[in-house]
């Protein structure tokens, strides 16, 4: 009994193994058929016919990596090519896209522009069947070696990385390397302001090795002037661009030696329009508006001391305005002779106006004590019909009240005839009155009743009328023509 109960589980246990093996075959199989269908292969057809295999993917191909192919493993690129032989000949071109921006006050200049080197570099050489160059991203450049060129006198300088580092280099197969990226840089520009704002302004964008002196690295111009090349739709709002044009020359530092430098030069000539409206026409005009004063009764203190001080303050305002947009030089712009020119024409006719209106302050008074010592009263004439009328200022009814009198001139009875002359005087008229007295109805012998009326037109503005125009007219002519 004990034996057929061991063999009843032996039995089964074979039973057990057996299904569980024949369940596994079944699941490798379908694994299999699983791993056919995505590689492509499928299991025998009957008639022993298979489908091709897809083809293998290159890029896992060791021999077609770059670094393999370029090399970049078996040198060091750290040290420049052709390492304690001569030095290495680097071609520069420029393209510019865009001349950004000029400012006076901060004097320098912003430009985008496409820079682009050209070397030799005979570790980067490979064999090429069809002699193709390969091109790459700015992930290579960190692996070999690139000219080290920097910008001379910049104050902000970047790379472009929208939407990633605008970089290019490609490789041909006998080892050649163009290298171009896309900059912004911000550069110093000296500028000079004398003759602003009828000045013409020269820049200079400047490039050079930073470690390499003239022994290890030559620095050129690849294609001469050409190798400088401009997109015509550049513009400025203040500027004409003139001439784009390329230089180089050595550069020599006390403590490192002689390097290549290479200049991109720009001509910029600014356009006057904008000024003549916002500056010259405006400070020519307040002058022009100083001139009616010269016309104003003299007498009329408000009209003209308001119109002077307006004026002052205008031309004061205009040249704040402009020294306001420009660097603080120490030395005379052409636009500052003009302004304080014309700010010394206004100021020059308040003063004018201060002169006529003291000088006929003191006349007057010299007049009326003349008049008293030299024209006594008559008795003829009753106190309170004598009228002395002064720089023509009488109203209506005191000339009226003047009918029936004699115009003669008044000389006292006691006076011999030679002395019986009133002088006369060139700046005024003297109109002498005599009256006889109507109560008593017998006509006197000649008594003389006398009046005088005094009309003044000072000959200072008559002069400044004519002096004032002239002479502007005259600074005009001279300025515009050593300036333009």
């Amino acid at each position: 009994m004990p034996y057929l109960n061991r063999t009843l589980l032996l039995l089964s246990l074979l039973l057990l193994l057996l299904l569980l093996g024949q369940s596994r075959t079944a699941e490798a199989r379908r694994h299999r058929q699983r791993v056919r269908r995505w590689t492509g292969t499928e299991e025998t057809q009957k008639h022993g016919a298979s489908l091709p295999k897809k083809p293998p993917d290159v890029t896992k191909s060791r021999k077609t990596k770059t670094e393999h192919l370029l090399k970049v493993d078996d040198h060091d690129f750290t040290m420049r090519p052709a390492f304690g032989g001569p030095a290495i000949p680097v071609g520069v071109d420029v393209q510019v896209e865009s001349l950004d921006s000029i400012s006076e006050v901060d004097m320098d200049f912003t430009m985008t522009l496409y820079l682009r080197h050209y070397w030799k570099d005979e570790r980067l050489s490979f064999s090429s069947s069809t002699n193709k160059s390969m091109t790459f991203d700015g992930r290579l450049v960190k692996k070999i070696w690139v000219p080290d060129v920097f910008f001379v006198h910049s104050k902000r300088s970047f790379i472009h990385d929208t939407t990633t580092d605008n970089i290019m280099l490609r490789v041909f197969p006998d080892g050649h390397v163009l290298y171009s990226l896309r900059v912004t840089v911000t550069a110093a520009c000296n500028m000079d302001f004398s003759r602003f704002p009828l000045d013409s302004q020269t820049c200079s964008l400047e490039l050079e090795s930073y470690a390499y002196t003239d022994e290890d690295l030559m620095l050129y111009w690849k294609s001469g002037d050409e190798s400088l090349s401009t997109d015509d739709r550049i513009s400025l709002s203040q500027f004409l661009i003139q001439k784009f044009h390329t230089t180089s020359r050595l550069a020599f530092y006390s403590s490192t030696g002689w390097y290549n430098r290479l200049y991109i030069n720009f001509t910029l000539r600014r356009h006057i329009f904008f000024f003549l409206l916002q500056t010259y026409f405006p400070a020519t005009l307040m002058v022009m508006l100083s001139w009616v004063s010269f016309w104003i009764d003299r007498r009329a203190v408000p009209a003209r001391v308001s119109l002077g001080i307006t004026t002052v303050l205008t031309m004061s305002t205009i040249i704040t305005g402009v020294n306001a947009s420009m660097p603080r030089v120490s030395y005379i712009k052409a636009v500052d002779i003009y302004l304080w020119v014309s700010f010394v024409f206004v100021f020059l006719s308040v003063l004018e106006y201060a002169a006529v209106n003291y000088l006929s302050t003191v006349q007057d008074r010299r007049e009326r004590k003349m008049r008293e010592r030299s024209l006594p009263c008559t008795c003829s004439i009753s106190q309170t019909r004598t009228m002395t009328m002064l720089d023509g200022t009488y109203s209506e009814a005191d000339t009226n009240s003047l009918a029936g009198y004699t115009e003669e001139p008044m000389v006292p009875e006691d006076e011999p005839e030679e002395k019986q002359k009133v002088p006369e005087k060139s700046e005024h008229m003297v109109v002498h009155l005599s009256m006889s007295t109507e109560s008593t109805g017998i006509k006197k012998r000649k008594s003389l009743r006398a009046l005088n009326i005094i009309q003044n037109t000072h000959a200072i503005d008559k002069y400044s009328r004519m002096i004032f125009p002239g002479s502007y007219i005259f600074f005009n002519l001279i300025y515009w023509s050593v300036y333009c």
